[in-house]
């Protein structure tokens, strides 16, 4: 079973990664800074929950771990 603080570290890692991409895209789609800056910070907030959300699920399911 993973700490909590494992799952927040391994969710703000990916969200960092997914805020880079996402501003990139919004900044491509739309041509400005802060309206893609915007995009990014939203997805984020939105993604960070609902990953740590969704880990701390898997955390609970037994089913494909390998306990030898």
């Amino acid at each position: 079973m993973e700490t909590r603080m494992r799952t927040v570290v391994k969710a703000v890692i990916w969200n960092l990664i997914g805020l880079a991409v996402m501003a990139l895209v919004g900044v491509i789609f739309t041509g400005s800074f802060k309206a893609g800056g915007m995009m990014a910070v939203i997805n984020a907030a939105i993604g960070l929950s609902s990953y740590f959300l969704y880990e701390r699920i898997w955390t609970r399911i037994n089913w494909g771990r390998c306990f030898g």
